[in-house]
């Protein structure tokens, strides 16, 4: 391990640090001067981005005590997050030994991804930098690069100008190879004899045919395990390389001895390089699917935008866009940024972002998100969400993030991939003794030994997980599902218990005039005289009666003495007479309807009276409506075999009435926000998976102390933060998605993982044996890691819901 030290003598001039805790210039200042008091130090402080730019002397103060600077004056220095591209890894032993490289590194956490062939690295600056991360994937035997939005179309131009070269090898091989294995065929069918092989295709011609297919085309398979083995490990190509040289070398002997008692194994070397490159090539092909889903959000973005300036529409670069620009959006066209609409009215559609395919109705003061697909009407909106804060480069990040990260069941794997390469090449060696020994035959025990290094196949055990978290993550993205990492996708399919939030969740979170009952005016009287009280009132049930009113068009009269009373309502005086809106309770002896009150109440609702002058005219019934999804999600969960139980602070007859609408048995009412998170330790005390869903801040510290936390998209940041998984939709029936989702995910892993396991355990002992012939044995080892990967992409066939969702 690198010491600090060592890191900052070798680390360039200049650090780019970001800073948390700054909250005013004078905090910015405070940094700039105590790091310029630093030696050879001369360091400026951006407020605005959170940044330090540091320019250390080479001899100067190092990197780790600029940070503890940082940090003595009262700041912290985050840890960095960089996603590495990684050329070089040929199977899971490859991953597991670069993992270890990285974490060995001082403030380094790394996971390995051998299907998308990335490591995301998370580091204590400082500590460590980008130029030690690629030092220590050079020293492991790869290379490495950083990823950015460019870098990351340079790496897919370039693997495709690779499959391409590889391609164009793998048919001269075909060319090269198959005159061999049409020979061996032809042989096999006749029931010739073994010495009669030379009559068919001459050495010298066979030698000619095979050694270009061995140095030329399986140079790869010498160069990989030549850097797997100075990294310190083996790896697939250490066996591939071993099992071919030896039946190449033998056949060489052979000829060149002039020793025609004695078989050559020519087709076998050939046929086996040629067989693995075919399998490379098949597989490469389906893991560039696996990555599909963020391919197709990455094409959603649109490129350019039409901006106000100085009154005339300018077409800009989309990211040229900053919040408060004003932009327009035609009929047809995608929406560039997060906004909220100012003019128009349009169908927009979502579908790309929630997985909800009917378009959503937009007017002003409704928000649009980037990508999402303007329909017939023209929308003038205002950039809220620029760059990297929009909801779709949040959804980018957390697929990446989650596609990357590596699920609990994946450790077993892991750990047999870490010793498989050397425990088969001490099979392959046992082998060969035993086969010379008790039978005599040098030629047999070396084939036999060469099947046994060519059947075993690490790759398709290091695939078996990361596929299938890949496609079940980019699956999830198209549905509105967006996973935080691995384990928690692998979590959501064994829920058991799941709590829910009324408001926002169960609810639509927007309450409404739900019932008008006129006593002694009419219904739109009523409604008009309440909303002209409201007009000043920033009440959620005064806004209630408000957009009741505004929906109408109607015109609301002046209020003059306006008055409103905390606990109690408002009140006022309305051409000439003075009215109130409160609580029914706090007009004592007035002439109200009770069973029609008690039943109001009953159901859930919050009763208004509006009175003249002490008498009662009209009733106003307010709640906060169920969602219509809402049902059908909670039965259909009680199907998937999860306890639904509602939490919420709201009283305990309101939460009846909800719980009761809903179909759930199970409630807990008047709760605080910290009750909320010990209801939810209660509930797992039983050994229960517990999950819970909610929207808002008070549902933070309840989504934290969950195994499973459900935030909805709608709901604040500091609850999708603390959430393991986050539903766009906003919808309860997401949660069940996401169980079926995570239960298919861990089917295809569990799948994998078994036939992974059962080929090489059947495969090895036959090869062993003497039962498998060298040629069969490479195809095998070819395809099997292929098949891991087609299983994965299987997700994305899943079963659709009646209303077309997958």
């Amino acid at each position: 391990m690198r010491s600090s030290d060592q890191i900052s003598a070798r680390s360039p001039a200049r650090l780019d640090l970001a800073v948390g805790g700054m909250t005013c210039a004078a905090c910015a200042a405070r940094i700039e001067k105590v790091l310029n008091r630093l030696p050879g130090v001369t360091a400026s402080v951006n407020l605005a981005s959170e940044r330090a730019s540091v320019e250390l002397a080479p001899s100067g103060t190092s990197a780790r005590q600029v940070v503890a600077a940082i940090e003595k004056a009262g700041f912290e220095v985050p840890p960095q997050t960089l996603e590495l591209g990684i050329e070089g890894m040929s199977c899971a032993a490859c991953a597991t030994r670069l993992e270890k490289a990285l974490n060995r590194l001082d403030g380094v956490e790394a996971v390995v991804n051998l299907a998308s062939e990335r490591a995301r690295v998370r580091y204590r600056p400082g500590r460590a930098d980008v130029d030690s991360l690629l030092e220590a994937v050079a020293r492991a035997g790869f290379s490495g690069h950083p990823l950015d939005d460019r870098s990351r179309e340079e790496e897919k131009a370039r693997k495709l100008a690779l499959y391409r070269a590889e391609l164009r090898r793998f048919w001269i091989a075909a060319v090269l190879t198959l005159p061999l294995v049409a020979q061996m065929a032809t042989m096999f069918g006749a029931g010739a004899p073994q010495e009669h092989h030379a009559e068919m295709l001459p050495r010298w011609l066979q030698l000619l045919l095979a050694t270009p297919v061995q140095f030329w085309i399986g140079w790869r398979f010498y160069d990989g395990g030549w850097r797997g083995l100075r990294g310190g490990g083996a790896n697939m190509d250490v066996l591939v390389a071993l099992g071919t040289s030896a039946a190449y070398l033998f056949s060489l002997a052979v000829t060149l001895g002039g020793l025609g008692d004695l078989p050559v194994y020519f087709e076998a070397s050939a046929a086996v390089i040629t067989l693995v490159l075919l399998g490379k090539l098949l597989e490469s092909r389906a893991r560039a699917r696996t990555t599909a889903a963020i391919e197709a959000l990455l094409r959603l973005r649109p490129r350019t935008a039409r901006v106000e300036r100085d009154g005339h529409l300018v077409e800009i670069d989309a990211a040229r866009l900053m919040p408060g620009d004003v932009f327009i959006v035609r009929p047809g066209e995608n929406v560039p940024v997060d906004g909220e609409v100012l003019e128009g009215a349009s169908s927009v559609n979502e579908a790309m972002l929630t997985g909800e395919s009917m378009p959503v109705d937009k007017r002003p003061g409704a928000r649009v998100f980037a990508a999402t697909a303007n329909q017939q009407g023209m929308l003038r909106c205002r950039a809220t969400g620029v760059g990297e804060h929009t909801l779709l480069a949040g959804i980018i990040r957390r697929v990446a993030e989650a596609q990357g990260s590596k699920a609990p069941v994946q450790r077993l794997a892991d750990r047999i991939a870490a010793i498989f390469v050397p425990a088969v090449c001490a099979i392959a060696l046992v082998t060969f003794a035993a086969w010379w020994f008790f039978g005599g035959a040098f030629d047999e025990a070396l084939i036999n030994a060469v099947a046994v290094l060519v059947i075993a196949c690490p790759c398709a055990l290091g695939l078996a997980t990361p596929t299938a978290i890949m496609v079940g993550a980019g699956r999830g993205a198209r549905a509105g599902i967006l996973v935080k990492n691995a384990e928690a996708l692998e979590r959501a399919g064994k829920i058991r218990v799941l709590a829910v939030d009324k408001t926002g969740t169960l609810t639509r979170g927007e309450p409404e005039v739900t019932d008008i009952v006129p006593l002694s005016i009419t219904a739109d009287q009523a409604l008009t005289l309440a909303a002209a009280l409201e007009q000043g009132s920033e009440h959620p049930l005064g806004k209630a009666v408000l957009r009741a009113a505004r929906a109408s068009e109607r015109r609301l009269p002046a209020v003059a003495g306006f008055k409103a009373t905390p606990g109690v309502g408002v009140e006022g005086s309305i051409e000439g007479r003075f009215l109130t809106l409160g609580a029914p309770d706090g007009l004592p002896g007035a002439a109200l309807p009770a069973e029609r009150l008690a039943a109001l109440r009953n159901e859930g609702k919050t009763v208004v009276a509006l009175a003249e002058n002490g008498a009662v005219l009209a009733l106003l019934a307010i709640a906060d409506p169920l969602r219509e999804s809402s049902p059908a999600a909670v039965a259909r969960l009680k199907a998937m075999g999860a306890r639904v139980v509602m939490l919420t602070g709201d009283n305990p007859v309101t939460a009846a009435a909800i719980a009761r609408r809903a179909g759930i048995e199970d409630f807990r009412a008047g709760i605080s926000p910290g009750g909320k998170a010990d209801a939810i330790d209660a509930l797992k005390s039983g050994g229960n998976v517990v999950a819970m869903a909610g929207d808002g801040i008070n549902d933070a510290p309840a989504l934290a102390a969950a195994d499973v936390g459900f935030a909805m998209g709608a709901g604040s940041d500091a609850a999708i933060e603390a959430a393991d998984i986050t539903l766009v939709r906003g919808d309860l029936d997401g949660v069940a998605d996401a169980i079926r989702l995570s239960r298919a995910t861990l089917g295809k892993i569990r799948q994998n993982l078994f036939w992974a396991f059962i080929y090489n355990l059947l495969g090895i002992p036959l090869a062993a044996l003497g039962w498998l012939n060298p040629v069969v044995a490479g195809g095998a080892m070819a395809l099997s890691s292929v098949s891991v990967v087609c299983n994965s992409l299987l997700l994305f066939r899943g079963r659709k819901t009646e209303d077309g969702r997958q």
